[in-house]
Protein backbone atom coordinates (compact mmCIF):
# COMPACT_ATOMS: atom_id res chain seq x y z
CA UNK A 1 0.00 0.00 0.00
CA UNK A 2 1.52 3.43 -1.03
CA UNK A 3 -0.59 6.57 0.74
CA UNK A 4 -0.91 10.00 -0.43
CA UNK A 5 -0.16 8.27 -4.50
CA UNK A 6 -1.98 10.87 -6.40
CA UNK A 7 0.46 13.65 -5.38
CA UNK A 8 3.72 13.80 -7.20
CA UNK A 9 6.14 11.73 -5.97
CA UNK A 10 4.03 9.51 -5.06
CA UNK A 11 1.89 9.03 -8.61
CA UNK A 12 5.94 8.20 -10.00
CA UNK A 13 6.22 5.44 -7.53
CA UNK A 14 2.78 3.39 -8.19
CA UNK A 15 3.12 4.45 -11.83
CA UNK A 16 6.37 2.79 -11.96
CA UNK A 17 5.22 -0.28 -9.88
CA UNK A 18 2.63 -1.32 -12.01
CA UNK A 19 4.95 -0.41 -15.12
CA UNK A 20 8.06 -3.28 -13.95
CA UNK A 21 5.85 -5.25 -11.56
CA UNK A 22 2.57 -6.24 -12.60
CA UNK A 23 2.09 -8.87 -10.22
CA UNK A 24 2.13 -6.51 -7.43
CA UNK A 25 -1.62 -5.49 -6.15
CA UNK A 26 -1.14 -1.65 -4.84
CA UNK A 27 -3.49 -0.04 -2.94
CA UNK A 28 -3.05 3.69 -3.15
CA UNK A 29 -4.44 5.15 -0.10
CA UNK A 30 -4.98 9.30 -0.73
CA UNK A 31 -6.80 11.99 1.45
CA UNK A 32 -7.18 13.90 -1.95
CA UNK A 33 -6.85 17.32 -0.32
CA UNK A 34 -5.69 20.43 -2.32
CA UNK A 35 -2.79 19.50 -3.58
CA UNK A 36 -3.27 16.36 -5.26
CA UNK A 37 -4.76 15.40 -8.37
CA UNK A 38 -6.53 12.19 -9.91
CA UNK A 39 -5.18 13.16 -13.18
CA UNK A 40 -1.96 12.25 -11.95
CA UNK A 41 -2.45 8.52 -11.96
CA UNK A 42 -4.53 8.20 -15.21
CA UNK A 43 -2.01 5.70 -16.85
CA UNK A 44 -2.97 2.98 -14.34
CA UNK A 45 -6.72 3.77 -13.10
CA UNK A 46 -7.30 0.52 -15.50
CA UNK A 47 -5.08 -1.53 -14.02
CA UNK A 48 -6.52 -4.72 -12.81
CA UNK A 49 -4.04 -4.73 -9.54
CA UNK A 50 -4.47 -0.98 -8.72
CA UNK A 51 -7.35 0.28 -6.41
CA UNK A 52 -7.66 3.83 -5.19
CA UNK A 53 -9.15 3.91 -1.48
CA UNK A 54 -11.63 6.12 -0.79
CA UNK A 55 -13.18 6.72 2.17
CA UNK A 56 -17.23 6.45 2.94
CA UNK A 57 -18.95 7.94 5.85
CA UNK A 58 -21.00 4.72 6.94
CA UNK A 59 -19.73 0.97 7.09
CA UNK A 60 -21.59 0.27 4.41
CA UNK A 61 -20.83 2.29 1.90
CA UNK A 62 -17.18 1.33 3.08
CA UNK A 63 -17.87 -2.16 2.69
CA UNK A 64 -19.41 -1.52 -0.91
CA UNK A 65 -16.29 1.14 -1.58
CA UNK A 66 -13.92 -1.42 -1.00
CA UNK A 67 -16.11 -3.77 -4.01
CA UNK A 68 -15.14 -1.13 -6.14
CA UNK A 69 -12.25 0.06 -5.19
CA UNK A 70 -13.26 4.09 -4.46
CA UNK A 71 -11.84 4.82 -1.39
CA UNK A 72 -10.07 8.01 -0.06
CA UNK A 73 -8.09 7.37 2.94
CA UNK A 74 -6.83 9.50 5.60
CA UNK A 75 -4.21 7.94 7.77
CA UNK A 76 -5.03 9.74 11.16
CA UNK A 77 -7.82 7.44 11.50
CA UNK A 78 -6.33 4.36 13.35
CA UNK A 79 -9.83 2.24 12.67
CA UNK A 80 -9.77 2.59 9.56
CA UNK A 81 -6.49 2.37 8.28
CA UNK A 82 -6.51 -1.11 10.61
CA UNK A 83 -9.74 -2.16 8.96
CA UNK A 84 -7.98 -1.96 5.53
CA UNK A 85 -4.66 -3.69 6.45
CA UNK A 86 -6.44 -6.36 7.80
CA UNK A 87 -9.58 -6.58 5.11
CA UNK A 88 -6.79 -6.24 1.81
CA UNK A 89 -4.08 -8.55 3.18
CA UNK A 90 -1.59 -5.87 2.69
CA UNK A 91 2.00 -6.98 3.68
CA UNK A 92 4.13 -3.73 2.38
CA UNK A 93 3.20 -0.01 2.85
CA UNK A 94 4.94 2.87 1.49
CA UNK A 95 4.75 5.86 3.54
CA UNK A 96 4.62 8.93 1.19
CA UNK A 97 2.13 11.14 3.02
CA UNK A 98 2.96 14.77 4.55
CA UNK A 99 2.08 17.94 4.47
CA UNK A 100 5.41 19.42 2.96
CA UNK A 101 5.04 22.87 2.13
CA UNK A 102 7.35 24.69 4.44
CA UNK A 103 5.92 28.10 3.79
CA UNK A 104 2.38 26.67 5.20
CA UNK A 105 3.92 25.38 8.34
CA UNK A 106 4.46 28.57 9.75
CA UNK A 107 1.08 29.76 9.50
CA UNK A 108 -0.41 26.31 10.11
CA UNK A 109 1.53 23.94 12.12
CA UNK A 110 -0.88 22.35 13.95
CA UNK A 111 -2.07 20.73 10.82
CA UNK A 112 1.34 19.60 9.80
CA UNK A 113 1.75 17.88 13.95
CA UNK A 114 -1.73 16.14 13.12
CA UNK A 115 -0.90 14.80 9.32
CA UNK A 116 2.73 14.30 9.64
CA UNK A 117 3.75 12.96 13.40
CA UNK A 118 -0.22 11.69 14.13
CA UNK A 119 -0.64 9.96 10.23
CA UNK A 120 2.80 8.45 11.06
CA UNK A 121 2.24 7.02 14.24
CA UNK A 122 -1.15 5.47 13.29
CA UNK A 123 0.67 3.75 10.25
CA UNK A 124 3.07 2.53 12.51
CA UNK A 125 0.54 1.27 14.95
CA UNK A 126 -1.85 -0.61 12.43
CA UNK A 127 1.21 -2.04 10.75
CA UNK A 128 2.62 -3.43 13.93
CA UNK A 129 -0.81 -5.20 14.65
CA UNK A 130 -0.93 -6.50 11.24
CA UNK A 131 2.92 -7.75 10.87
CA UNK A 132 3.79 -5.82 7.72
CA UNK A 133 6.57 -6.73 6.06
CA UNK A 134 8.05 -3.91 5.00
CA UNK A 135 7.46 -0.07 6.04
CA UNK A 136 9.30 2.44 3.65
CA UNK A 137 8.89 6.35 5.82
CA UNK A 138 9.60 8.73 2.74
CA UNK A 139 11.23 11.32 5.07
CA UNK A 140 13.17 14.67 3.70
CA UNK A 141 16.82 16.28 3.80
CA UNK A 142 15.25 19.31 5.71
CA UNK A 143 15.56 17.24 9.04
CA UNK A 144 18.79 18.06 9.17
CA UNK A 145 18.80 21.49 9.05
CA UNK A 146 21.09 24.17 7.42
CA UNK A 147 24.50 22.79 6.18
CA UNK A 148 27.12 26.16 5.85
CA UNK A 149 28.82 26.18 2.99
CA UNK A 150 32.04 24.66 3.58
CA UNK A 151 31.14 22.29 6.10
CA UNK A 152 30.87 18.21 5.04
CA UNK A 153 27.42 16.74 3.47
CA UNK A 154 25.16 15.17 6.21
CA UNK A 155 25.16 11.76 6.49
CA UNK A 156 22.72 9.40 7.51
CA UNK A 157 24.19 9.56 10.72
CA UNK A 158 24.24 13.04 11.07
CA UNK A 159 22.49 14.95 14.32
CA UNK A 160 18.87 15.68 13.37
CA UNK A 161 18.33 19.60 13.79
CA UNK A 162 15.48 20.71 12.29
CA UNK A 163 14.35 24.63 11.72
CA UNK A 164 11.45 25.08 10.63
CA UNK A 165 7.71 23.39 11.89
CA UNK A 166 7.59 21.00 8.63
CA UNK A 167 11.09 19.65 8.92
CA UNK A 168 10.52 18.90 12.49
CA UNK A 169 7.10 16.94 12.25
CA UNK A 170 9.21 14.52 9.85
CA UNK A 171 11.99 14.25 12.47
CA UNK A 172 9.39 13.80 15.13
CA UNK A 173 7.35 11.27 12.76
CA UNK A 174 11.19 9.78 11.84
CA UNK A 175 12.08 9.19 15.80
CA UNK A 176 8.39 7.28 16.40
CA UNK A 177 9.58 5.11 13.43
CA UNK A 178 12.28 4.11 14.52
CA UNK A 179 11.30 3.67 17.69
CA UNK A 180 9.42 1.14 16.18
CA UNK A 181 11.63 -1.21 14.81
CA UNK A 182 13.76 -0.80 17.90
CA UNK A 183 11.04 -1.36 20.41
CA UNK A 184 8.92 -3.93 18.28
CA UNK A 185 10.88 -4.94 15.67
CA UNK A 186 8.45 -3.57 12.90
CA UNK A 187 10.88 -3.82 9.75
CA UNK A 188 11.27 0.13 8.96
CA UNK A 189 13.56 1.82 6.70
CA UNK A 190 13.65 5.41 5.95
CA UNK A 191 14.53 7.53 3.54
CA UNK A 192 15.72 11.46 3.11
CA UNK A 193 15.71 12.81 -0.34
CA UNK A 194 16.46 16.12 -1.46
CA UNK A 195 14.08 18.83 -3.56
CA UNK A 196 12.07 17.20 -6.05
CA UNK A 197 10.26 18.89 -9.38
CA UNK A 198 8.86 17.24 -12.55
CA UNK A 199 5.56 16.90 -13.56
CA UNK A 200 2.33 16.15 -11.57
CA UNK A 201 3.49 18.34 -8.56
CA UNK A 202 1.24 21.06 -7.27
CA UNK A 203 2.63 24.29 -8.37
CA UNK A 204 3.62 25.57 -4.80
CA UNK A 205 6.79 24.31 -4.80
CA UNK A 206 9.80 26.86 -6.06
CA UNK A 207 10.44 24.47 -9.52
CA UNK A 208 6.66 24.60 -10.71
CA UNK A 209 6.07 27.68 -9.01
CA UNK A 210 8.13 29.60 -10.91
CA UNK A 211 7.72 28.15 -13.94
CA UNK A 212 4.06 28.54 -14.03
CA UNK A 213 4.65 31.95 -12.58
CA UNK A 214 6.63 33.05 -15.97
CA UNK A 215 3.71 31.25 -18.04
CA UNK A 216 0.91 33.38 -16.43
CA UNK A 217 3.56 36.20 -17.14
CA UNK A 218 3.38 37.05 -13.46
CA UNK A 219 6.37 38.31 -10.87
CA UNK A 220 8.38 35.48 -9.17
CA UNK A 221 8.54 36.33 -5.46
CA UNK A 222 12.07 35.98 -4.29
CA UNK A 223 13.30 35.98 -0.69
CA UNK A 224 16.84 36.13 0.94
CA UNK A 225 17.98 37.96 -2.03
CA UNK A 226 17.56 34.25 -3.79
CA UNK A 227 21.05 33.22 -2.72
CA UNK A 228 20.14 30.16 -0.61
CA UNK A 229 20.17 27.06 -2.51
CA UNK A 230 18.52 23.61 -2.89
CA UNK A 231 19.83 20.54 -4.81
CA UNK A 232 16.75 19.29 -6.95
CA UNK A 233 16.28 15.29 -8.04
CA UNK A 234 13.80 14.42 -10.82
CA UNK A 235 10.68 12.79 -9.62
CA UNK A 236 11.61 9.53 -11.36
CA UNK A 237 14.64 9.53 -9.89
CA UNK A 238 13.60 9.92 -6.28
CA UNK A 239 10.74 7.20 -6.94
CA UNK A 240 13.46 5.15 -8.27
CA UNK A 241 15.45 5.31 -5.05
CA UNK A 242 12.32 4.48 -2.96
CA UNK A 243 11.70 1.75 -5.02
CA UNK A 244 15.06 0.06 -4.49
CA UNK A 245 15.41 1.22 -0.78
CA UNK A 246 11.90 -0.94 -1.03
CA UNK A 247 13.55 -4.27 -1.98
CA UNK A 248 16.89 -3.99 -0.88
CA UNK A 249 17.25 -1.35 1.81
CA UNK A 250 17.85 -2.94 5.47
CA UNK A 251 15.16 -2.73 7.81
CA UNK A 252 16.50 0.09 10.67
CA UNK A 253 18.79 2.11 8.63
CA UNK A 254 18.18 5.24 7.03
CA UNK A 255 18.81 6.18 2.72
CA UNK A 256 19.67 9.72 1.38
CA UNK A 257 18.70 10.20 -1.84
CA UNK A 258 20.71 13.01 -3.00
CA UNK A 259 22.46 14.79 -6.23
CA UNK A 260 25.49 16.90 -6.63
CA UNK A 261 23.41 19.04 -8.65
CA UNK A 262 23.18 22.32 -6.87
CA UNK A 263 21.58 25.77 -7.55
CA UNK A 264 20.26 29.09 -5.97
CA UNK A 265 16.69 30.54 -6.28
CA UNK A 266 17.96 33.24 -7.83
CA UNK A 267 20.20 31.43 -10.31
CA UNK A 268 17.06 28.69 -10.58
CA UNK A 269 15.27 31.66 -11.60
CA UNK A 270 17.30 33.51 -14.09
CA UNK A 271 18.18 29.99 -15.91
CA UNK A 272 14.27 29.19 -16.46
CA UNK A 273 13.86 33.16 -17.45
CA UNK A 274 16.65 32.64 -20.32
CA UNK A 275 15.27 28.58 -20.98
CA UNK A 276 11.82 30.43 -21.99
CA UNK A 277 13.25 33.29 -24.11
CA UNK A 278 12.52 35.92 -21.42
CA UNK A 279 16.07 37.17 -20.81
CA UNK A 280 18.99 36.86 -22.85
CA UNK A 281 21.78 34.30 -22.54
CA UNK A 282 25.02 36.22 -20.75
CA UNK A 283 27.50 37.12 -23.51
CA UNK A 284 30.73 35.42 -21.97
CA UNK A 285 28.37 32.26 -22.17
CA UNK A 286 27.45 31.87 -25.52
CA UNK A 287 30.78 33.18 -26.24
CA UNK A 288 32.80 30.40 -24.69
CA UNK A 289 30.24 27.56 -25.08
CA UNK A 290 28.20 28.29 -28.29
CA UNK A 291 24.25 27.51 -28.85
CA UNK A 292 23.80 24.58 -26.31
CA UNK A 293 21.68 21.49 -26.97
CA UNK A 294 19.99 22.14 -30.01
CA UNK A 295 19.34 24.68 -32.42
CA UNK A 296 15.99 25.14 -31.12
CA UNK A 297 16.87 24.41 -27.30
CA UNK A 298 15.29 20.80 -27.50
CA UNK A 299 16.97 18.10 -26.41
CA UNK A 300 18.48 15.90 -29.26
CA UNK A 301 15.47 13.18 -29.93
CA UNK A 302 13.20 15.05 -28.02
CA UNK A 303 10.14 15.46 -30.12
CA UNK A 304 7.12 15.73 -28.00
CA UNK A 305 7.39 19.06 -26.19
CA UNK A 306 5.26 21.55 -26.87
CA UNK A 307 7.58 24.72 -26.10
CA UNK A 308 9.99 26.46 -28.22
CA UNK A 309 12.96 26.63 -25.70
CA UNK A 310 15.53 29.28 -26.22
CA UNK A 311 18.96 27.84 -27.91
CA UNK A 312 20.96 27.98 -24.59
CA UNK A 313 24.16 26.20 -23.14
CA UNK A 314 23.72 23.12 -21.00
CA UNK A 315 22.85 24.04 -17.21
CA UNK A 316 26.65 23.12 -16.49
CA UNK A 317 27.93 25.76 -18.56
CA UNK A 318 25.12 28.44 -17.81
CA UNK A 319 24.43 27.95 -14.29
CA UNK A 320 27.92 29.25 -12.72
CA UNK A 321 27.67 32.46 -14.89
CA UNK A 322 24.16 33.26 -13.50
CA UNK A 323 25.25 32.67 -9.92
CA UNK A 324 27.66 35.50 -9.97
CA UNK A 325 26.69 37.85 -12.78
CA UNK A 326 25.12 41.49 -11.48
CA UNK A 327 21.47 41.78 -12.30
CA UNK A 328 20.37 40.78 -16.04
CA UNK A 329 18.99 43.23 -18.34
CA UNK A 330 15.24 43.08 -17.71
CA UNK A 331 14.84 40.69 -14.80
CA UNK A 332 13.49 43.23 -12.38
CA UNK A 333 10.50 42.57 -15.01
CA UNK A 334 9.97 38.99 -13.86
CA UNK A 335 11.62 38.91 -10.03
CA UNK A 336 10.59 40.79 -7.45
CA UNK A 337 12.50 40.51 -3.81
CA UNK A 338 10.47 39.87 -0.39
CA UNK A 339 10.77 39.91 2.62
CA UNK A 340 11.83 36.30 3.51
CA UNK A 341 9.85 33.92 6.03
CA UNK A 342 10.79 33.70 9.79
CA UNK A 343 14.02 31.45 8.96
CA UNK A 344 15.36 29.77 5.52
CA UNK A 345 18.00 27.37 5.27
CA UNK A 346 20.69 28.22 3.23
CA UNK A 347 21.35 24.50 2.03
CA UNK A 348 20.99 20.81 2.36
CA UNK A 349 23.87 18.80 0.61
CA UNK A 350 23.82 14.85 1.29
CA UNK A 351 25.65 11.99 0.98
CA UNK A 352 24.21 9.36 -0.97
CA UNK A 353 27.14 7.07 -0.62
CA UNK A 354 24.88 4.51 1.43
CA UNK A 355 22.16 4.27 -1.71
CA UNK A 356 24.21 3.71 -4.23
CA UNK A 357 25.74 0.40 -2.88
CA UNK A 358 21.90 -0.36 -3.40
CA UNK A 359 22.36 0.31 -7.30
CA UNK A 360 20.86 3.46 -7.52
CA UNK A 361 22.12 7.14 -8.37
CA UNK A 362 20.21 9.64 -10.29
CA UNK A 363 19.56 9.23 -13.98
CA UNK A 364 17.85 12.39 -15.15
CA UNK A 365 20.50 15.37 -15.86
CA UNK A 366 18.91 18.83 -14.85
CA UNK A 367 18.96 19.82 -18.72
CA UNK A 368 16.04 17.16 -19.61
CA UNK A 369 14.09 16.96 -16.46
CA UNK A 370 13.56 20.42 -16.44
CA UNK A 371 12.30 20.86 -20.18
CA UNK A 372 9.80 18.06 -19.43
CA UNK A 373 8.60 20.04 -16.19
CA UNK A 374 8.13 22.77 -18.09
CA UNK A 375 6.06 21.18 -20.87
CA UNK A 376 3.80 19.56 -18.02
CA UNK A 377 2.92 22.88 -17.29
CA UNK A 378 2.26 24.19 -21.24
CA UNK A 379 0.40 21.11 -21.47
CA UNK A 380 -2.05 21.99 -19.07
CA UNK A 381 -2.08 25.23 -20.08
CA UNK A 382 -3.11 23.90 -23.90
CA UNK A 383 -7.47 24.94 -25.12
CA UNK A 384 -7.78 27.07 -21.85
CA UNK A 385 -7.75 30.90 -20.96
CA UNK A 386 -4.83 31.04 -19.32
CA UNK A 387 -2.81 28.70 -16.87
CA UNK A 388 -5.30 29.11 -13.88
CA UNK A 389 -7.69 27.81 -15.84
CA UNK A 390 -4.95 25.00 -16.58
CA UNK A 391 -4.18 24.14 -12.48
CA UNK A 392 -7.81 24.61 -11.41
CA UNK A 393 -9.02 21.53 -14.40
CA UNK A 394 -5.84 19.54 -13.05
CA UNK A 395 -6.35 20.26 -9.15
CA UNK A 396 -9.82 20.63 -8.63
CA UNK A 397 -9.61 20.50 -5.05
CA UNK A 398 -7.39 24.02 -4.35
CA UNK A 399 -8.27 25.66 -1.57
CA UNK A 400 -10.60 28.74 -2.47
CA UNK A 401 -8.05 30.75 -0.26
CA UNK A 402 -5.13 29.16 -1.36
CA UNK A 403 -2.37 31.96 -3.78
CA UNK A 404 -2.33 31.88 -7.27
CA UNK A 405 1.25 31.17 -9.38
CA UNK A 406 2.98 34.37 -9.32
CA UNK A 407 1.11 36.37 -6.43
CA UNK A 408 3.06 38.63 -5.06
CA UNK A 409 2.76 37.72 -1.27
CA UNK A 410 3.11 33.86 -2.02
CA UNK A 411 6.79 33.50 -0.87
CA UNK A 412 9.46 32.41 -3.79
CA UNK A 413 10.94 29.74 -1.61
CA UNK A 414 10.99 25.88 -0.78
Amino acid sequence: MTDHSNRNSGSHIISRLMQRYPQYVVFNFDKLDYCASLDNLRGVEAHPNYHFIRVMSTLLSLISALTSHLLQGDITSFDFVNYVLQEQNIDTIIHAAAQSHVDNSFGDSFSFTQNNVVGTHVLLQAARVNNISCFVHVSTDEVYGEVEPGNPEATENTLLAPTNPYAATKAAAECIARAYFKSFKLPVVITRSNNVYGPNQFPEKIVSKFITSILSGEKWCASQKGLNSRHFLYVTDVADGIIDVLHKGMPGLVYNLGTDFEISNLALARYLLVLLGRLSVPTEVVTANGAGPGSDGALPGDKSSRMAFAPVPPAAALLPVLERCGQLAREDEFVVHVEDRPFNDRRYPIDSTRAHALGWAPLVHFDEGIRHTVDFYARLMANTDGVARGLRDWWPRRSTGSQAPGSPSAAGGI
